[in-house]
Formats: C-alpha cells, sequence, structure tokens
C-alpha cells in the first residue's frame, strides 16, 4: 500500500486548524489539513440551537474577513449565531484555499524510527509527514462527574448534548456549572418557564460591557488580553459571559430574584438526595469582586486618558439576597424537588491518547513554549491560555498560528542547509 508524504500535517479543522493553514500557506509551506467531520462540525452538531458567540462582531474574527462578509445582516456589535460561525469559517476556508480534506480521522500519531518524520494512521490510509500540528482544540472529551448514579430516571447530558428547552421530559432542571454555557442554558430554560436549579462554583463574571464597550474592548484596552499566564490559583476559575439576546452582563443574584434557585458546587449525590458544599455565598461574593474590579480599572483608565465615555453607576447596583441566597441549599431530594434532567456543564478533557510522541507531562498535557513541543516537529494550536488569555478566541488562536509557523519555518531552514551539506560532500 502507498504511503502518502506531506511536508506539515495539521490535524483538526476548527479555528485553529484554519489559522495554521492559512500562516503556513503565507509562509509557502506545503500541508495538508485532516478534518474527521465537517469543517466547524462543533458549532453545528454540539451546541444548542440559541448559542451565539460570546464575542462581538467586530472582535471575535479573523484579521482579512469580517462577519458581514458572508452575512449582510450582522453588524460590528452583533454575536453571531452558532451557524453563522460555522459559516464564516466554511467561508474562510475558501478564501484562502485550504487544503483540507474532511471525513478523515486521525487514529495514531508516532515518530519514525531512525528517520525524521512522523507516521500518521488515519481512516483513509497511512500518511508520513516531517511535522505535525495538533489544532485539535480544547473541546475534545466532554466530562460528566460520576455524582449521580446512571441508573436513576433522571436524564442526564453533558452541555454539548442540549439543544432547547423542548427536547427535555417534564420537571425541574439542575444545571451544574456557572460559566458561560451553564449560566446561559439556565437562563434559557428559566425564561421557557422551567423551574431550574443551577449549581454555582467559582468564577469570574466580567461586564458584558460598560460606559458604552464591551468588555472584550476594556480587556485590550487594559491589556489584559496579553497576559501571558493566568494568577496562581486560578487555573480553572470559569468565566461567565454571554452575547445572547444582544449581549447581556450574567448577574446571579438577579437572576435569582427573577426566580432561579441557586445552589453551591454539586458534591455527592446517595439515596436520591445531592448535596452541595456551602460555597454560594462566597462564590458570589467573589464574582462580584472580580466584576467590580473591572469597573474599577475602566473608570481609572477613562479618567487617566480623558475620555469621553458616559458613566454608569446602575453596573454597580446589587439586588436583595433571594431565599435561596439568605439561606443556601445543602441538600436536595431530586424526587421531591421534581427534577427530571440534569444538565452538566462542567467542561472538557483534552485526549491526546493517539498521538504516541514524547509531548505530555505524566497528566497527560501538553509540554510545550507557545505551542512548541518538547518533542522536535511536533506543534500544538488551540490551547486555552496557550501563549496569552486571548488565545482561546478566534482573533487570539490566529496569531498564535503565526508564531507556530514561524518556528516551522526556521526549522524547515535548518534541514534545507544540512541536507544541503550533505549534497556538497557526496562524491561526483
Amino acid at each position: 500500500m502507498s504511503v502518502e508524504k506531506v511536508d506539515t500535517l495539521v490535524i483538526g479543522a476548527g479555528q485553529a486548524g484554519l489559522a495554521m493553514s492559512e500562516h503556513l500557506g503565507r509562509c509557502g509551506v506545503p500541508h495538508l489539513v485532516l478534518e474527521r467531520q465537517r469543517i466547524a462540525e462543533r458549532w453545528r452538531s454540539e451546541r444548542w440551537d440559541s448559542l451565539v458567540a460570546n464575542g462581538p462582531a467586530w472582535h471575535d474574527r479573523f484579521p482579512s474577513m469580517t462577519f458581514a462578509d458572508i452575512e449582510g445582516g450582522v453588524g460590528p456589535d452583533d454575536f453571531p449565531g452558532k451557524e453563522t460561525v460555522a459559516d464564516y469559517f466554511v467561508a474562510y476556508a475558501k478564501k484562502i484555499a485550504a487544503p483540507i480534506r474532511c471525513g478523515v480521522e486521525v487514529l495514531k500519531v508516532e515518530r519514525n524510527a531512525g528517520r525524521p518524520g512522523f507516521r500518521i494512521e488515519t481512516s483513509d490510509g497511512v500518511i508520513e509527514a516531517e511535522r505535525v500540528v495538533a489544532a485539535t482544540g480544547p473541546f475534545q472529551t466532554p466530562v460528566i462527574p460520576a455524582v449521580v448514579p446512571a441508573g436513576t430516571d433522571i436524564l442526564q447530558m453533558h452541555s454539548t448534548g442540549y439543544r432547547n428547552p423542548a427536547q427535555l421530559p417534564e420537571g425541574a432542571v439542575l444545571v451544574v456549572g456557572s460559566g458561560s454555557s451553564g449560566a446561559q442554558i439556565a437562563e434559557e430554560l428559566m425564561q421557557a418557564g422551567r423551574c431550574v436549579y443551577l449549581s454555582v462554583g467559582p468564577h469570574d463574571r466580567p461586564p458584558r460591557a460598560y460606559r458604552g464597550r464591551d468588555f472584550c474592548w476594556w480587556l485590550g484596552v487594559l491589556g489584559k488580553w496579553d497576559a501571558a499566564a493566568r494568577e496562581p490559583g486560578k487555573e480553572h476559575v470559569t468565566i461567565a459571559v454571554s452575547g445572547a439576546q444582544g449581549g447581556h452582563t450574567i448577574d446571579f443574584r438577579r437572576l435569582a430574584a427573577q426566580g432561579m434557585i441557586l445552589v453551591g458546587r454539586t458534591e455527592s449525590c446517595a439515596d436520591g438526595v445531592i448535596r452541595f458544599a456551602p460555597d454560594l455565598v462566597e462564590n458570589l461574593r467573589a464574582g462580584d469582586e472580580n466584576h467590580d474590579a473591572l469597573l474599577d480599572e475602566a473608570d481609572a483608565y477613562v479618567a487617566r486618558n480623558g475620555l469621553d465615555l458616559p458613566e454608569e453607576p446602575q453596573a454597580r447596583i446589587r439586588v436583595p439576597d433571594a431565599p435561596c441566597i439568605a439561606r443556601p441549599i445543602l441538600s436536595l431530594d431530586l424526587a421531591d424537588a421534581g427534577i427530571g434532567t440534569i444538565i452538566w456543564a462542567t467542561g472538557f478533557l483534552a485526549d491526546y491518547g493517539w498521538m504516541r510522541v514524547d509531548a505530555f507531562d505524566e497528566s497527560g498535557k501538553p509540554r510545550h513554549q507557545r505551542g512548541v513541543s518538547s518533542e522536535p516537529g511536533i506543534y500544538f494550536l488551540g490551547l486555552p491560555w496557550q501563549s496569552r488569555r486571548g488565545s482561546s478566541f478566534i482573533w487570539g488562536v490566529w496569531h498564535d498560528a503565526k508564531y507556530v509557523a514561524d518556528q516551522i519555518v526556521i526549522q524547515r531552514q535548518y534541514m534545507a542547509y544540512h541536507e544541503a551539506a550533505q549534497r556538497a560532500f557526496e562524491p561526483a
């Protein structure tokens, strides 16, 4: 059986893979992009129906194409829907003529024995590549904690399985997770008339907008997108932000005042009774502090630079505590509460079990410096905080891809010198 050979193989055709392809193409690096499904598949089939981008259209895009270029009705301050985002990536792939091969799953990557490059087993045959870029991103294996026994009558699903309120059986819903996905799903269910319990863990909750500017703008001018690493102890803190309904600040206290029942972190379940940590009040307090700290920095920036932006004192208003906050619920009988569904908005694990290379630490996390791994020839792209806070955003991964492409070019130049030097000493 013949073996296909490529210079650089990119695995994944989401935002990371497309950004990588663009920069490799600009640098003249021959490459191939493999995608096991369709371009940007997760946006289409692993997200709920009403999902929109969490950043405005002017901000969350690649530099050379706007959302209005593919859908004229999308304004710069709009939050494009998930299908529009997927269509954007498809149009971008066409614009840059990305060499993408869809419907091909990568099964194994391993280093060639005694010679350069890697052997890649795929569902469509074997490929050999000098370099491999894993651009599969962080959203690989949904995490559902083994808390509630699977044999109960309660429907349990990860947030990737949720589509809309009508999909769920009758009854109350417990949403576990207070990041963007959990908060948005819980709010949608409450607005649909469901009784909703939301399990709130530690979180940051920036204002959606303040003094007439989106929080993405504030993080930019305040230099926070370029933060090189998370603060110690905050490596896993989730961020609650929403572009739904035109964009609004997620305020858990207001949601509780509107009827949502907040509880602390979900800890355990036995005999049909689920128990929550006594940390709800502290989690809300810390989230409020995070919110107000950004307002303080924004106010100081306005004053320091003499900007004509309207004051917004109502942004600091706190509504009175709802009963669920004043007297936190520490345990809940699922049957008595009428809970028919539990939605786990509890994130993902990265799964690189198919990569049999020396590029991972003891816990299976990539060992890398800005995407350049400890295994020569292996690169990563699309990781959270790969080089800075903005790495997870569309524009952030584009800049990370440029750096990785530059490193690939440098390595190709070294190998080109090596091969030329060898030829010079070969006998005539």
